[in-house]
């Protein structure tokens, strides 16, 4: 942690859920379910679209993001990476209404272990309807660590120009079995989308020779959306109630992941996995992340 002189606290805005980027979320899944309208109600998670904040460009740091030790704390390790989080969705949040966010930084944990140092950042966010509810009671967990090894002999991928777009990115196989693909372009759209301007997501140079990934990284709350979005698209009858999600290891673009359901099917709630192209049939699933979903009637 950097000596500056930090203290954690609520940040709360009044918020408008526009209509605008909720269908471009609709059109970048391109799953073939109607975007969502005005009065209608926001699916779990996709108000990270809907109320996406986008920091001032005077406030932008070198990785993209905004600079650290004004809402987050003044970390200095290099690496920023989305770990997952949960959420609990108590009511109703439809777009075109005005909801009240308050969010703050709830704890900051140091860590050291056999990848270097680290920090364990967690956020809570609490969305407010306008009937005065807590609609969404939200976690996030970010990580902070040391940079992976770069050089002039770095990772030399191919270019990022000559992968093949993908098209839409979710493809059915059989009931909960999916695949989610992804070119350059989504990465960027969904960046755009979730005002997300990390560079590890489109700046190929950047992610390869500074941060030290073998190519663009998909983002983590985009393996996670898809991953929520399959409880729609298999049209599971109970509302969502409660979602804890995990993102345990990179998926790079180009690389398609299997989106599949890993439970036993036989309790109340589900999980669901983006696996990586390294898994095999018959082994044992190895995900890039997981998504567990409770489903109940709402109190």
């Amino acid at each position: 942690m950097s000596p500056v002189s930090w203290e954690p606290h609520t940040v709360v805005t009044d918020e408008v859920v526009e209509h605008a980027p909720v269908a471009a979320l609709a059109a970048l899944l391109d799953d073939g379910l109607a975007a969502p309208g005005v009065g209608d109600e926001l699916p779990p998670l996709w108000h990270w679209v809907a109320l996406a904040r986008w920091p001032v460009s005077a406030e932008i740091g070198v990785d993209g993001h905004p600079r650290r030790g004004s809402f987050l704390p003044p970390i200095d390790l290099p690496r920023r990476m989305f770990a997952g989080g949960s959420a609990g969705f108590h009511a109703g949040i439809t777009v075109g209404s005005t909801v009240r966010r308050e969010s703050r930084v709830t704890s900051v944990e140091e860590k050291s272990g056999r990848s270097g140092n680290l920090v364990l950042v967690k956020i809570r966010t609490r969305l407010f309807n306008e009937d005065g509810a807590c609609a969404v009671d939200e976690t996030q967990d970010l990580v902070f660590r040391e940079g992976g090894a770069a050089g002039d002999d770095a990772a030399t991928p191919d270019s990022a120009s000559g992968l093949t777009p993908a098209g839409s990115p979710l493809h059915r196989h059989a009931a909960w079995e999916w695949e989610l693909a992804t070119d350059p372009t989504l990465l960027m759209r969904f960046s755009a989308a979730t005002s997300n301007p990390h560079r590890i997501h489109y700046d190929w140079p950047y992610a390869t020779r500074v941060e030290g990934y073998p190519g663009l990284v998909v983002h983590g709350p985009l393996m996670t959306l898809a991953l929520a979005e399959l409880v729609r698209l298999e049209e599971h009858p109970q509302p969502v109630t409660h979602i804890h999600h995990r993102v345990l290891r990179p998926l790079y673009c180009g690389q398609r992941a299997s989106l599949v359901r890993t439970d036993s099917q036989e309790s109340g709630g589900m999980t669901l996995s983006a696996v990586g192209p390294d898994w095999t049939e018959g082994a044992e699933p190895r995900p890039n992340a997981t998504v567990t979903v409770d489903s109940s009637t709402r109190q």
